[in-house]
């Protein structure tokens, strides 16, 4: 029985996905180190370090499925030994005279960090894959609702007419550029470690550079310029990654939790028949999808900033740092790929009321269109001189419980026709479409 909410059957769904778990769970962690440790005996087969039979008993065996892994956990911990028990468990599957060809001159890091690595790719195809998905939610969004009128809020007040579709295609923007960093984050992430005891690859004579290389072709990864054992800016970089896909969403989630307030009721998060809010309250429908992807962003940034620990290492070798990231690396990963899963659902079926959005602008009277009202003063006075007018005429205006229009009328600062034409919305989105038709042409 698990500890961890991930691995739980009755709340797992919350904080991870079936795709994702199956990489970080025992069964998927432990064949990505034995697939490490076939390319290893591969590559080393290939610069003529061990013999070819051996590396491909090796290859046969190294499979999980054929392991005892409650041995495995065994012998783990009676030596302390982060990858003994594996090798041990490996080696009991393998011929006796293949078994000192296993794991020949590496170390646990050359294994756990290139699997980390090879991690680290797949785990980027998911997440790139999703963030596609959200992203073209939000365009579809910016592309049905390019002109739909809403209030534009600064400092959790009404500001100045803005449309759905612009706040949708800010979404998109975002998410796009993480689909940038991404693939620029790409070279940099995967590529393997081999080093040996310290990094020099001294074990293996004249024979270490040549497999370096062999060994990053056997992987799929790209050979690094000097090992990285105790460079640990690239496991850093992927989880501050995640932790900025995450809180993209996050942001997106408290967008959507705050319109849907019933005072605002801008927009509705998607809701199934069956779903209960409270069982105290039975008519409510809570914000569930919204408020969860501040939950896991919550928790991803916090993984990001432990990460940035690791960055401190001593010497050649600091297992502090590196065993950290054990625990940073799944979690984070399996989090954000939940995210991501709630907030495709959330974005493919939000509900947008773009008739209450007009009317919560109407139900300003007027004040959102203090800064075109402003600007067309502005030409006869100077814009400063019309900021102090207009601003003077708000605050008595609010005063008064009176639309600002009036109160303009009244001291005579613009005529009826300068007010009407100042005074349609749907004339004071200034770029606001323009910006979605940009957006929609990436």
């Amino acid at each position: 029985m698990s500890s961890h909410l991930s691995d739980s059957e009755i709340y797992g769904h919350l904080w991870t996905t079936p795709e994702l778990h199956k990489l970080f769970d025992d069964r998927g962690r432990t064949q990505s180190w034995l697939d490490v440790l076939a390319a290893l005996a591969a590559a080393q087969a290939d610069v003529g370090l061990i013999p070819a039979d051996a590396a491909a008993a090796i290859a046969a065996g190294a499979k999980v499925d054929a392991l005892d892994l409650t041995e495995v956990a065994a012998q783990t911990r009676a030596t302390g030994h982060s990858t003994l028990g594996l090798i041990r468990g490996l080696k009991a599957l393998l011929p006796t005279d293949v078994h000192e060809w296993v794991y020949y001159g590496a170390t646990v890091q050359d294994i756990t960090d290139t699997a980390t690595a090879r991690t680290m790719r797949t785990v980027l195809d998911i997440v790139d894959r999703d963030v596609g998905r959200c992203r073209q939610a939000c365009l579809t969004l910016a592309r049905d609702h390019r002109t739909t009128v809403m209030c534009g809020r600064t400092h959790g007040q009404p500001g100045l007419p803005i449309t759905f579709g612009f706040k949708a295609a800010i979404w998109a923007d975002e998410l796009t550029r993480h689909q940038e960093r991404i693939a620029q984050a790409r070279p940099r992430l995967e590529v393997v470690q081999l080093g040996g005891a310290l990094g020099t690859m001294e074990f293996w004579g004249e024979a270490a550079l040549p497999l370096l290389d062999a060994f990053a072709d056997r992987t799929g990864l790209a050979a690094p310029d000097v090992p990285w054992i105790t460079a640990r800016d690239r496991v850093a970089e992927f989880t501050w990654l995640l932790a900025m896909v995450s809180g993209t969403l996050g942001k997106i989630g408290n967008e959507i939790f705050e319109l849907q307030r019933p005072e605002i009721g801008e927009v509705a998060e998607p809701f199934t028949p069956g779903q209960v809010g409270s069982i105290t309250m039975p008519h409510k429908r809570n914000p569930e999808l919204a408020e969860h992807l501040d939950t896991l962003a919550r928790r991803v940034r916090a993984n990001a900033a432990g990460s940035l620990e690791g960055l401190i290492a001593l010497h050649e070798r600091d297992g502090r740092s590196w065993k950290a990231e054990w625990l940073a690396v799944p979690e984070s990963a399996q989090l954000t790929g939940a995210a991501l899963g709630f907030a495709a659902r959330l974005l493919a079926g939000l509900q947008v009321n773009a008739e209450k959005m007009r009317a919560n602008l109407d139900e300003r009277r007027g004040y959102l269109l203090s800064e075109p009202l402003m600007r067309a003063l502005s030409d006869r006075i100077g814009k400063h001189a019309a900021h102090e007018a207009v601003y003077a005429a708000a605050m008595a205006g609010i005063d008064r419980g009176v639309d600002l229009t009036e109160v303009l009328l009244e001291q005579q600062l613009l005529t009826p026709d300068q007010i009407e034409a100042a005074t349609d919305p749907a004339k004071a989105l200034g770029a606001a479409t323009a910006f979605v038709d940009r957006m929609l042409k990436t």
